[in-house]
């Protein structure tokens, strides 16, 4: 079922100050999937629906919002709907039903010539497969996209090399594909995407093919390269501990539907369901957990000479100077005491990681 509007009508405009939001989106693949939203059906499991109508549901029912300059991971097992969802935000696969809007364009009713203009202006995407042209060297494979756009070469062969060096691909530039290695492929593929300048980068699982140490070091290059250009970003993972480390804010899937939306330390801290709990058990969590999560109320008679922190400090990276201090950590938000931190708090989060693989049953 298409959702575009009629050819050459212009899209509608987003309300919403946001750099993507969706709304109510749903994905049904199967004949008459658009007659099921509305009806008792929608409200079947995957199981039930496809025994009683041969539909099945890749999403359901999804509505979020990304802000400008976040980094915002998509999290779930195989099946869980997250690619997807993430195909669904550019049409590359074709909604059922929702409210998609990018950079506040109403992508669900743009016309086909529309989305190629969003697609190749304001969208990049990284896919898992490199998709390499393999009798292109480095600089034509990271030009491609802009040579599409009809940029002469001198131009665009310049912004190709700009963003090689910003990679870290200086010196193959003129290497072919099948020279490099999984994670240098994986780096011209990023060049490529952000060749054109894109306002949003959506990933889908694309370090999931490498190495762990290469895996590793591409998550590094997408933190610094957020921290240069400051890009939003919509990463798909299956893994939680690149969600933990890349993410703003992490929405955990399961069968097509959202369980929980958060930043890191609450999603470790305050898991929705047993689901995200089982997720989330092996986690250090004194690398994920923030101060706020074992501060208490500040009593009388506490001492204000204690190290300050913000509440959002991260309790490994707060447990050296608190321990080190005879007395605890204050806890300060603008200018106020907002908590206290005592020794036993973070040792209660330090010492149970220490001990919890000699715990029978605890996870090594």
């Amino acid at each position: 079922m298409s959702i575009a509007t009629e050819k050459g009508a212009e899209p509608r405009l987003s309300t919403v100050d946001s750099a993507v939001s969706v709304r109510n989106l749903w994905k049904i693949f199967g004949k008459g999937a658009d007659k099921i939203i509305g009806t008792p059906e929608d409200n079947l499991s995957r199981a039930e629906l496809k025994a009683k109508t041969g539909c099945v549901v890749g999403v359901r029912d999804v509505s979020f919002e990304v802000a400008p300059g976040e980094v915002f991971v998509v999290m779930g097992l195989s099946g869980s709907g997250k690619s997807t969802l993430v195909r669904c935000l550019t049409r590359l696969i074709e909604p059922t039903a929702g409210d998609i809007n990018i950079d506040g364009v109403d992508v669900t009713h743009a016309s086909e010539s529309q989305l190629r203009d969003l697609r190749r202006n304001q969208v990049s995407m990284v896919f898992q497969h490199f998709g390499l042209l393999p009798h292109r060297q480095v600089i034509d494979n990271v030009a491609y996209g802009l040579e599409i756009r009809g940029m002469k070469r001198k131009e665009r062969t310049a912004r190709a090399e700009e963003i090689v060096g910003l990679v870290g691909l200086d010196g193959y530039e003129h290497s072919y594909p099948d020279q490099l290695s999984g994670g240098m492929q994986q780096r011209v593929g990023l060049a490529r995407a952000l060749a054109g300048d894109p306002k949003i980068l959506l990933f889908d699982e694309p370090f999931s093919a490498l190495d762990p140490l290469i895996r590793r070091d591409m998550q590094n290059e997408v933190i610094r390269l957020h921290r240069e250009l400051g890009k939003t970003m919509v990463f798909i993972t299956h893994d939680l501990q690149e969600a933990l480390k890349l993410g703003d804010r992490i929405l955990i899937m399961r069968d097509g539907e959202v369980v929980q939306i958060g930043a890191p330390d609450e999603v470790v801290g305050a898991p929705a369901d047993d689901y995200v709990r089982d997720f989330t058990s092996e986690v250090p969590r004194s690398h994920v957990l923030t101060l706020k999560w074992v501060m208490r109320e500040p009593r009388p008679g506490d001492s204000l000479d204690g190290p300050e922190m913000t509440s959002d400090t991260i309790v490994r990276e707060a447990a050296q100077a608190a321990l080190a201090s005879e007395h605890p950590v204050r806890v300060i938000e603008d200018g106020k005491l907002v908590g206290i931190v005592d020794d036993d708090a973070i040792l209660r989060v330090v010492v149970a990681e220490a001990d919890a693989p000699a715990e029978e049953g605890a996870p090594a």
